[in-house]
């Protein structure tokens, strides 16, 4: 599948598809059962053209796992995932259980400090629409080598800030409101995945600025957000690509420096 949107922008990375399905793509990336990897690593890669597959037992990181839809693996955190985000759980980390977890998760003991303390952490993650895929697996693969017939979930745009501005002007051009584009606070991967997800079933649903999230920010280069949408905003901004500002001498202008 060709993108209008991705040429109008002249995006330097691929859009990229996020799909459920029960066959594993062939010759895909992955990550080892039980290694850690950060999704948003993957997401990287399919921009550049790989594709990246996840199931059950190699999505990487409970956060991930989480992030992807593979249902509320949070639960699984040691020691609560509302401290790890907050202060820290030094109480914990001086049991014997918690003296080895907190050698391979350092920030445990004193909390990435994301979120003021535990009890709003709490809340944060309450908040989250947890999803439980049906399918066996979540396929991250750049939009143009979708197989005929294969639907995607959502698309994700890793985009410069003179890209992003143009996605969000596309996001509100056929509107009757001005608010169709949010920028959630959550992990890098609840931002690309299960916060997209749950605005696929919104009669207009909004797009989804992420990446954000500073654990994140490594796996990808300085200048690039994602700009993610569901299958049903994707295919009406593609409609909207011709006779919009797209087309005018004030875009190009702005794309001059972007070549």
């Amino acid at each position: 599948m060709e993108s209008k949107i991705a040429k109008s922008i002249g995006m330097k990375y691929s859009p990229v598809a996020v799909v459920l399905t029960d066959k594993k793509p062939e010759q895909a990336i992955q990550f080892k059962e039980g290694r850690w990897g950060c999704a948003v690593s993957m997401l990287n890669a399919a921009a550049k053209g790989r594709t990246a597959v996840f199931d059950r037992n190699t999505f990487g990181c409970l956060g991930g796992g989480t992030g992807l839809g593979f249902g509320n693996q949070y639960v699984n955190f040691p020691a609560g995932i509302e401290y790890f985000i907050s202060t820290g759980n030094k109480e914990f980390c001086q049991t014997e259980i918690g003296k080895n977890v907190v050698r391979n998760m350092p920030a445990l003991e004193h909390g990435e400090r994301y979120v003021k303390n535990p009890e709003l952490a709490k809340k944060f993650i309450d908040s989250l629409p947890m999803v439980d895929v049906l399918s066996e697996y979540i396929v991250f693969k750049p939009l143009e080598k979708l197989d005929e017939g294969e639907q995607p979930k959502v698309i994700i745009f890793l985009v410069n800030p003179d890209q992003l501005s143009a996605l969000v002007v596309l996001a509100n051009y056929g509107r009757e409101t001005n608010e169709n584009v949010v920028v959630p606070f959550g992990a890098g991967c609840h931002t690309v995945c299960i916060i997209p997800y749950k605005e696929e079933e919104a009669e207009n649903p909004r797009a989804i600025i992420g990446l954000s999230d500073i654990s994140a920010r490594k796996q990808v280069d300085k200048d690039i957000l994602s700009f993610t949408v569901p299958l049903k905003m994707f295919l009406e901004m593609e409609l909207n690509v011709e006779g919009s500002f797209l087309e005018n001498e004030e875009w190009k202008k702005v794309m001059e420096r972007n070549i």
